[in-house]
């Protein structure tokens, strides 16, 4: 594995295949697809980034790269992707062996480039708060709490606005200071954004132009009326923070047996529609903070009243869910929108209800938003993340914003499409497959929000047909890919971001031990599961475990070493061995059994799968365990039940929980308060280990896992019982004295595996 974290700590890619199936035949066979997980603007302390504008190809307008064959007499470079050859320009006249600009030096794959002279005004950012009001009183007091704390973690520059929303809408005019005045609008009346303007008088001084779309300071608007909605941070941290203050929760009756009229849909509108005619194009996020179902308005998940339920996963299969359909095409229309619009739309949804996540997911997805589901506003996960977001030491996320992503690769490849956050540009051309995966049918992409994490998982297909003979193999065995990210940073400036990267194929007898020499087992586990989440969501009738285990059992087929029928006789690369093991964690995953789970939260596990790296993912699908006892040092254990000892603390970090599990004896020492005698300091740092390593994890991610500490034979151990692999449960034999027993019909891993050769042998 650590050669392939070395090439993700030079270019930020992860690929499946590291020696590429070199013909459509071969790749369809290898059944884990040729794909890459990329992170665009990955974090490197030691990347260049260059002043000057990059050298372009005239044919394919790939970028001058180390892999680009240079003649230093004619000053000609040659590119590897169409063999165009290209003249240097006159500012290049000095180049030599010796003396290389940076984009050429062989370390340099992954580079940055600043436009010099850019004159263009930097933009400041833009945050529209938009508020949920119908939440019980102690929820409004937390939320209230958490936003002032936001307001302070401001960038000073930055640009601020306010919509509330429950029965009506209400969009606050913060410019105006001497009292709080709003624009009132009804919940359940869809508007149009003329029809909104007009209405909040931004043409009382200014007459509208009769022709052309309105679209900020530089058309139609004056930047005066701009300024009453959205105002910087430090003009109106004040005028803010005493609206905040005096918001009550929405006024209006709910009779006993209906829910509260909230109007999501109509406030998320509003708020787009309110950003793009003052501010397009400009690095604007919509932060929503939902508390509950929206039940009014042109999208309402659930009626108001209470008798009828929520959707659930089984209403979804049967198709029995009056308000889904529609509710999902009008955030797809919002989604259109706010991708035109250049915005994105964070989400935090705290509630024990559902809130619609499962609907508004193509909008955040699309736009590349931040998302956070918890229980309450007043819940530690809600309040770290919300921080999180503003902070700019250490562990700031680097928001970054108005993003274009390109890919270009070589002749015999194409692009099926990427399943993460962005949205296709709908850029045709000779690199775009007829088969598409996620977001496809092109080979540009906009990422209207990305930051340091966001990684995208794009698919390719190999269209070359025949094997070629020896001596072509011979002498053109590579494949290149480049990509492209023009962004806008944090700081506001614009960069241009270029990796190039280089893998070799191969084709015909004899290419199996080099393809398996390889293969990467974390990155092969993530695109599957990123595969198998789409595929559930896009295909009905889908049967995931059906289709996992046939592609496992297919892989270890070709490339495991049996004889036939001797299911003994099985045995696989240590470069694929975990990976059986990643499959069955997977087929136990909230990403493929929805039972248990609302479409809430498993929309919200997926959308989290879909934009991190491959570690995060893994420890999502196959969560990591260390075990800190007197005998030894932290180390770690098998992702199984017979981890658990009374004299043993584990620590499971399974992303979006980490769980402190304490022994049973270990707990009883700790209630009878043994750590806290002076003879006994060696229980109270084991007691400490565990919590400064979950406080390490708990810091640098997001959105901020949920901490849970419990004993042994607790109810709260159910958090780590759920993810161990059962190799005791009730019906095995007995457990070993002092540990535990999993009570499920799941069958083990060593179960599986047993059923795993003999399919394969046969």
């Amino acid at each position: 594995m650590a050669e392939f974290l070395d090439l993700e700590i030079q270019d930020g890619v992860r690929m499946p295949w590291n020696v590429i199936p070199g013909t459509k035949s071969e790749a369809a066979n290898a059944v884990v697809p040729v794909a890459a997980i990329y992170t665009p603007i990955k974090h490197f302390p030691s990347m260049p980034v260059l002043p000057y504008s990059p050298l372009r190809c005239r044919t394919c307008r790939s970028v001058l790269n180390p892999f680009s064959i240079v003649d230093f007499a004619a000053k000609i470079w040659i590119c590897p992707f169409c063999f165009q050859r290209n003249h240097f320009p006159p500012h290049y006249a000095s180049i030599s062996d010796d003396n290389l600009p940076a984009e050429l030096f062989p370390q340099y794959t992954t580079i940055e480039y600043e436009t010099p002279g850019d004159t263009t005004p930097i933009v400041p950012p833009v945050f529209m708060f938009v508020v949920d009001t119908c939440v019980i009183e102690e929820e409004m007091s937390y939320l209230k709490s958490s936003l002032s704390q936001a307001i302070e973690l401001l960038p000073e520059n930055s640009l601020v606005g306010l919509i509330t929303f429950g029965t009506f809408v209400h969009v606050h005019e913060l410019g105006f200071g001497q009292i709080p005045k709003t624009y009132v609008f009804k919940g359940s009346k869809d508007l149009s954004k003329d029809q909104l303007l007009e209405q909040m008088s931004f043409f009382a001084k200014k007459p509208k132009p009769a022709v052309g779309v309105i679209a900020g300071a530089r058309d139609g608007l004056s930047s005066e009326s701009i300024s009453r909605f959205l105002l910087p941070a430090s003009e109106c941290e004040f005028t803010l923070n005493s609206v905040l203050e005096e918001l009550q929760k929405d006024p209006w009756q709910v009779p006993a047996d209906q829910r509260a009229t909230r109007c999501t849909s109509t406030a998320l509108s509003i708020a787009a529609s309110l950003l793009g005619a003052c501010v397009p194009g400009s690095a604007a996020r919509i932060m929503a903070f939902i508390g509950g179902p929206a039940t009014e308005g042109s999208a309402p998940i659930v009626s108001k009243q209470l008798s009828e339920p929520i959707r659930s996963h089984k209403d979804l299969d049967k198709d029995s869910v009056p308000h889904f359909h529609k509710c999902v095409k009008f955030y797809d229309g919002l989604s259109k929108q706010l991708v035109h619009q250049g915005h994105v739309l964070d989400l935090f949804a705290c509630a024990l209800d559902q809130v619609g996540i499962a609907e508004l997911k193509s909008a955040v997805e699309s736009t590349g938003g931040l998302v956070v589901l918890a229980e309450s506003f007043g819940h530690q996960v809600f309040k770290d993340s919300l921080k999180r977001v503003f902070q700019s030491a250490d562990f700031d996320l680097g928001l970054s914003s108005n993003g274009i992503f390109e890919i270009n690769c070589s002749k015999d490849m194409k692009v099926q499409g990427i399943i993460g956050p962005c949205a296709s540009l709908e850029k045709k051309g000779p690199l775009v497959s007829d088969t598409v995966i996620g977001q496809g049918g092109t080979s540009a992409w906009k990422m209207c929000g990305l930051d340091k994490s966001t990684s995208l998982c794009l698919f390719f297909d190999i269209v070359r047909k025949e094997t070629p003979d020896a001596t072509a193999q011979a002498t053109s065995n590579q494949f290149y890919f480049q990509f492209l990210t023009y962004y806008q940073n944090n700081s506001g400036q614009m960069r241009f971001r270029v990796t190039t990267l280089s893998r070799r194929w191969v084709a015909g007898p004899g290419s199996i031990q080099e393809l398996i020499a390889g293969f990467d087992q974390e990155a092969a586990a993530i695109v599957m599961a990123r595969q198998v989440s789409f595929k559930m969501e896009t295909e009905a009738e889908f049967d995931p475990i059906r289709w996992l285990d046939k592609a496992l059992i297919n892989l270890c087929s070709r490339f495991g070493e049996f004889q036939k029928e001797t299911p003994s006789s099985f045995s696989l690369s240590p470069r694929l061995s975990i990976f059986p093991q990643f499959m069955f964690h997977l087929r136990r995953s909230q990403f493929v059994q929805v039972f248990n789970n609302s479409p809430d939260e498993t929309a919200y596990f997926r959308m989290i799968l879909n934009r991190e790296n491959v570690s995060n993912s893994v420890v999502m699908v196959q969560p990591s365990l260390i075990s800190y006892s007197f005998h030894s040092g932290p180390e770690p254990a098998l992702l199984d039940v017979a981890a658990i000892a009374p004299d043993r603390i584990l620590l499971l970090d399974s992303f979006f929980t980490v769980v402190i599990f304490h022994g049973s004896t270990i707990a009883q020492w700790r209630k009878a308060g043994y750590h806290n005698e002076p003879e006994h300091q060696a229980f109270a740092q084991l007691l400490r280990a565990p919590h400064d390593d979950a406080d390490l994890i708990v810091k640098e991610r997001f959105p901020v896992p949920r901490l849970v500490i419990c004993d042994q034979h607790g109810s709260q151990a159910r958090f780590l019982l759920a993810k161990l692999n059962p190799s005791a449960t009730y019906n095995t034999e007995a457990a070993l004295p002092g540990g535990d027993i999993i009570f499920t019909d799941d069958v083990s891993f060593e179960v599986f595996l047993d059923h795993l050769q003999r399919l394969v042998v046969q």
